[in-house]
């Protein structure tokens, strides 16, 4: 099978190249699956890169413990292993595998089957694999930690992204007003998308400009917790997804100390893969929710993709189709 691999952390035009691996037999509860079609996420950026440098501990510290990045993916089980009850070859799935580990940029991928969920008839390949990580993001932060209610004020920092995009469309079926900050060619996407303020944050810090929210879903946290805990309504939930490093453990020791003294809220989701993937896949099969995709692309053009996506300049959720 072809995979995109790398044996040392850089660059990612630099390090990553696709080369012929052999197709992974599954173990006794795992399937195999012909991937149909995968995505690029934050953890593929500092993966390859091995930076910020604590990740390390995650991934390996001299060098990679995974060398085929990739985390969630949608395709057909091909075969499977001698203790798989709940899947059946030729059926089509998809789901979120980071509680496994990573290698989904690759033909073929062997996975354990409570990793997987059954691909509905009417979720397309491309959607199915653009939605597990990003949508259950949005949908966790949003729905299950930010408690979102009808008619709130919402802004979501990194708007234009897989998780913004989504994001903003999940808080639009409660009649929220929505902001979105990015910044480039995706302010004009993020317009034509719905958001109903759109901020460029070259140009304006929106934890400045005096203005309040109930709900901050934010993909880049970058600031003090003290200066989003100024942009928080009395009860307002603040939410971040992800971020320099240093402003999370910051954001982790502040939040705590400071929900003793206010009615606001300073939290980091702890992401459950999968979970809510169902109902946020009828959403997408309903109309609800519209996935935003930049491509699809190809699997040779893995490394350069993950430059694009590390530089910002993605629009949505950039999917590749094998």
């Amino acid at each position: 099978m072809k995979a995109q691999v790398f044996e040392k952390y850089g660059n990612p035009e630099q390090v990553l190249h696709l080369v012929e691996q052999e197709k992974p037999i599954p173990k006794d509860n795992e399937v195999l699956v012909k991937i149909v079609a995968t995505a690029i996420n934050d953890y593929d950026w500092s993966m390859v890169r091995g930076k910020p440098l604590l990740y390390r501990f995650l991934f390996g510290l001299s060098k990679p413990k995974s060398r085929i990045p990739g985390m969630e993916l949608s395709g057909i089980v091909e075969e499977i292993g001698p203790k798989v009850t709940q899947k059946r070859v030729g059926e089509a799935v998809f789901g979120d595998i980071s509680n496994f580990g990573f290698g989904t940029l690759a033909e073929y991928i062997a996975v354990p089957e409570n990793e997987l969920l059954s691909k509905p008839d009417k979720l397309g390949f491309e959607d199915a694999a653009a939605i597990p990580h990003a949508a259950t993001l949005a949908y966790q932060a949003i729905k299950k930690i930010g408690g979102i209610q009808k008619g709130q004020k919402i802004l979501i920092n990194g708007g234009g992204g897989g998780v913004g995009t989504l994001g903003l469309q999940i808080a639009k079926t409660y009649q929220c007003h929505v902001t979105g900050v990015d910044s480039g060619p995706k302010l004009q996407m993020m317009h034509a998308l719905g958001y109903d303020q759109v901020l460029d944050y070259k140009k304006t810090d929106f934890t400045r400009t005096g203005e309040t929210y109930d709900l901050i879903l934010d993909c880049k946290t970058s600031s003090s917790a003290f200066s989003y805990l100024k942009a928080l309504k009395e009860n307002g939930n603040y939410i971040s997804i992800g971020g320099h490093v240093n402003k999370l453990i910051s954001l982790l020791f502040w939040g705590k100390i400071l929900s003793v003294f206010t009615s606001k809220k300073l939290q980091i989701l702890a992401l459950k893969p999968n979970e809510g993937l169902d109902e946020l896949a009828e959403m997408v099969i309903s109309g609800q929710l519209k996935t935003q995709i930049d491509g699809p692309y190809s699997l040779e053009e893995v490394p350069r993709l993950i430059q694009y996506f590390g530089e910002g300049k993605h629009q949505g959720k950039i999917v590749i189709k094998l």
